[in-house]
């Protein structure tokens, strides 16, 4: 199971981060949806574990909307701003790949138009495409991972693809 874990923790936190835009937070839903694998799901296959962590992390994912759309509400009601979050998540990551500066540049321009197209995609067209796309889950995996049928799936997954390719272009897709 720690390997299992060790394989899918960057591509989790990734997918946390895109989703809450607060390093502290996404931890924490990774954090949390590990333990609650262990509890629920540790006897199951080997096989299945990939879409059932991803499922309890796209769950938590959801409850961390609903609890920060409430909270906005308060904060709203009491007069007071949101907390300060991480503007460019995806900026966040570690560089692995040693690139030079003009290359760099380059990437974090890329990446900065990725995320704003991204961004104005709906939820689970987001969602959907993160898993698909970035993750490499399959339909069926997705589709478990998400708790909707695999025709959902298709259709978010192609709206999502389509979306980005007309304004982002071939190159990311």
């Amino acid at each position: 199971m720690e390997n299992f874990f060790k394989s899918i923790e960057r591509q989790a936190f990734r997918l946390a981060l895109f989703a809450c835009h607060n390093e502290d937070d996404a931890l924490d839903l990774v954090q949390e949806s590990m333990c609650k694998f262990v509890d629920k799901y540790s006897n199951k296959p080997d096989s299945e574990w990939k879409a059932l962590f991803y499922k309890i992390l796209q769950n938590k994912i959801r409850d961390f909307y609903r609890r920060e759309a409430i909270r906005c509400r308060w904060r709203v009601w009491l007069g007071k701003n949101s907390e300060d979050t991480v503007s460019e998540p995806l900026e966040q990551l570690a560089d692995l790949q040693g690139r030079t500066p003009e290359q760099e540049t380059e990437t974090k321009y890329k990446f900065r138009q990725l995320q704003h197209e991204l961004l104005q995609l709906s939820l689970k067209q987001q969602q959907v495409f993160l898993l698909r796309a970035w993750e490499g889950l399959s339909v069926k995996e997705t589709a478990q991972a998400m708790n909707c049928s695999e025709g959902t799936v298709k259709t978010h997954f192609y709206r999502a693809t389509e979306q980005l390719k007309k304004k982002l272009g071939e190159q990311w897709l």
